[in-house]
């Protein structure tokens, strides 16, 4: 007789929104870009130094938190970082010192570093047995999240003004008391309270296949945060307007959050590891023929692209709960934080080749990267399917 535990739509649900608007706030700084390349003059390396200070502090710190919370769930951090994340931002426009600047989007990532490895463990261990699906959602809610950015955001800042930032702490307060009274107990994590040895002992155990997830992982986020960083100055300079650069950029995000799913839903089927490897590959190609057409063609192999690049995000979070699999918060930390930090730091070499050698050039780098990340995924092992293990447990 089966003991699978009931999946819990309606706390995914309310985790997911959570998530959709955390990751708003997690695309603001790149659309703020360049609206402060014409009123500060600032340079690409600057530009790239920003939207990395969040990336960093946002990600570098997780698996700290994943440590933390696989020790005992601390529910406050979903509610209390999103709204510490709302205000950082909310202040940003309001500045005038680059440094300080800086300061703030370091602060800022901090809220997010507390909400994603325990709200990401919530989500698997409610998920019963179809977490890649389900992961793959709440995750594909955040990158449309990443879509909606430059939408709403683009046009709010060319109306009113970077000073119009003060505004966007509402949100923020509005999804902080959704998850105060909505989000589920400590209890949900249930289970064991590691030990700092026996996580070594996991770490030591899975190091050859954490390895290559987190090699992935930080050459497809140097990708994804470099993009999301190039791509707007790089249109800018192309004479596109704001709202035209913010549309291509929404295309990207949502055909990204579109794949997400369906990357959850082929791996289930398939296997983490040829999604992994087929749709990393298959980006580069599909970035450069966007790169190398025009009009609606243009806009599909952009869209396509997209799809291909983050068709493994939350694959690869689960390919690490799986190699560690009684340190769920620690794993989601490594590889949504860790891995993407790494990748967020050396955006700034990117950003150094836009102003050294041009942002074609820059850019050109960007979409080679994916195959890059590709060859690396092949080194990981090869996993039962997720459906397989439904039919073996009968």
């Amino acid at each position: 007789m089966s003991s699978k535990k009931p999946i819990e739509y309606s706390t995914i649900g309310i985790l997911s929104l959570a998530h959709m608007l955390n990751d708003i706030y997690s695309n603001y700084l790149p659309q703020m870009l360049p609206f402060l390349v014409v009123t500060t003059a600032l340079t690409t390396t600057r530009a790239a130094i920003l939207v990395s200070a969040f990336t960093i502090s946002s990600s570098l710190i997780q698996p700290l938190f994943g440590y933390f919370l696989d020790r005992q769930g601390k529910r406050w951090l979903v509610h209390v970082g999103t709204l510490w994340m709302a205000i950082m931002l909310s202040l940003t426009g309001l500045v005038h010192n680059y440094f300080l600047l800086v300061l703030l989007a370091g602060l800022a990532g901090l809220g997010t570093a507390a909400f994603h490895p325990q709200a990401s463990t919530m989500v698997t261990v409610v998920s019963g047995d179809r977490k890649a699906v389900l992961l793959s959602t709440f995750v594909a809610f955040g990158n449309i999240g990443f879509a909606l950015s430059p939408l709403l955001l683009v046009p709010l800042f060319q109306t009113y003004g970077l000073h119009a930032t003060i505004y966007t702490v509402i949100p923020g307060i509005f999804v902080a008391l959704l998850l105060f009274f909505f989000a589920p107990k400590n209890d949900v994590l249930g289970g064991n309270m590691p030990t700092l040895s026996e996580v070594l002992h996991s770490l030591q155990l899975a190091r050859s296949e954490l390895l290559a997830i987190t090699g992935v992982i930080a050459i497809r986020s140097l990708a994804y945060t470099g993009l999301l960083t190039i791509l707007p100055l790089y249109f800018q300079a192309q004479k596109l307007s704001s709202i035209a650069s913010s549309h291509l950029v929404f295309i990207m995000l949502f055909s990204g959050a579109i794949g997400g799913i369906l990357g959850g839903l082929i791996s289930d089927h398939y296997g983490r590891k040829p999604l992994i490897v087929g749709s990393l590959v298959l980006a580069t190609p599909l970035f450069y023929s966007f790169s190398h057409s025009h009009g609606s063609l243009s806009i599909v192999f952009l869209a396509l692209a997209g799809a291909s690049l983050l068709s493994s995000f939350s694959v690869t979070v689960v390919a690490a709960q799986e190699a560690i699999p009684n340190n769920k918060s620690l794993a989601a930390g490594l590889t949504m934080g860790f891995a993407g930090g790494v990748g967020g730091l050396l955006v700034i070499v990117i950003g150094r080749i836009g102003d050294l050698y041009g942002l074609s050039s820059a850019i050109s780098v960007l979409f080679f990267l994916p195959i890059a990340a590709g060859i690396i995924a092949l080194f990981m092992k090869s996993q039962p399917t997720a459906k397989t293990g439904r039919i073996a447990a009968g």
